[in-house]
């Protein structure tokens, strides 16, 4: 019997689980490996990617594994595909199916330029290949910058326009759709000025995915938390989790199957700290607060890696302490404590 898209999108967010983003693009790959000294070479990608994905035991906290088009192509060693490895691993293959950004219309490239994200030509298409190759979600990020103009009305229209026909689409392929408004961490903002923008951000896209007729059960919303700029102040885990929870409350519909939040520039620790506390409260909220981390799960993992074979056994001990600390955060049961 086929799966549907509601029953998908609730095992990404299952219990206990989250999503490990692994869909860096091949620069943005090669400026990871850069960090520690490592060539950027596809053989290199796929021993670090094999690495993440046959570490043992990760199918306790990991539901599902974001990958770039190159890697739904690529096999380990052993010749088995990426996808076919997940899924024997009981974790569901998805893809990133955005082009990146480009300059919005209008905006000036040289000044705070504002970028919308691209892809939705040949979209159908690719789906449906990727749905051959395994995958069973998708992902599409679009960003906003603040300052105290940006962002502004036409950018944030557009990209909610573009999530909504982009989440049409996948769910007409039996692809559940990640949608992933990201307001991003750089500058000096306050948590405030944060809040304004994310609520605004949410109001609007949710708005443009009902206009076009997307089943909200079928959704799995990736969103930045609600923090202060990485060049302001920092607050305190509750304050960010109030704040988050808060703004959801006031914007993300109950019929959500679930909200995997990006880690957006924090440390390890703080992504940690901050979904801990969210779920950590007793403030009822109906859906389950999960995480789709790239950094905060990686960091730690390539620096004990750097590209060699011996280090491969620890590399992946430091990954599984990662993936088990998030998944203790997505309880409400992570301590600092238990980093040692």
């Amino acid at each position: 019997m086929q799966e549907t898209i509601q029953d998908i999108a609730i095992a990404m967010v299952a219990p206990g689980k989250g999503i490990l983003a692994a869909d860096e693009s091949t620069p943005t790959i090669g400026k990871r490996l850069a960090g520690i000294e490592v060539e950027n070479t596809e053989e290199n990608q796929i021993k670090y990617r094999g690495l993440l994905f046959t570490t043992p035991e990760i199918e306790k906290y990991i539901s599902g594994v974001i990958m770039y088009d190159e890697t739904l192509h690529q096999s380990g060693k052993d010749g088995v595909s990426f996808p076919e490895l997940l899924k024997s691993r009981g974790i569901i293959p998805g893809i990133k199916v955005d082009m990146g950004t480009e300059f919005f219309e209008g905006s000036d490239p040289s000044a705070d330029g504002e970028k919308y994200t691209k892809g939705l030509d040949g979209l159908d298409e690719r789906l449906k290949e990727y749905y051959k190759l395994g995958a069973r979600f998708a992902k599409w990020r679009a960003t906003f910058s603040i300052s105290d103009e940006l962002p502004t009305d036409s950018l944030i229209n557009k990209n909610a326009e573009d999530l909504a026909e982009y989440a049409f689409v996948c769910q007409q392929n039996n692809i559940v759709p990640i949608v992933e408004p990201e307001v991003l961490m750089d500058g000096d903002h306050t948590i405030e000025r944060c809040f304004e923008v994310t609520k605004q951000v949410l109001q609007v896209t949710f708005e443009k995915l009902k206009n076009r007729g997307v089943q909200l059960d079928g959704v799995v919303l990736k969103p930045n938390m609600v923090i202060a700029g990485q060049d302001a102040q920092k607050d305190t885990p509750e304050t960010v989790a109030d704040m988050t929870v808060k703004c959801f409350r006031e914007v993300v519909p109950k019929d959500v199957s679930g909200i995997v939040f990006l880690s957006g520039g924090q440390t390890e620790r703080q992504a940690c700290e901050n979904l801990n506390a969210m779920n950590s409260t007793d403030e009822m909220h109906p859906w389950e607060l999960s995480f789709s981390y790239g950094r905060a799960l990686q960091a730690s993992t390539l620096k004990a890696w750097l590209g060699k074979d011996e280090n491969i056994k620890n590399a992946q001990e430091v990954f599984l302490h990662r993936c088990k600390m998030t998944s203790m955060a997505r309880s409400g049961e992570y301590s600092g404590d238990l980093e040692n």
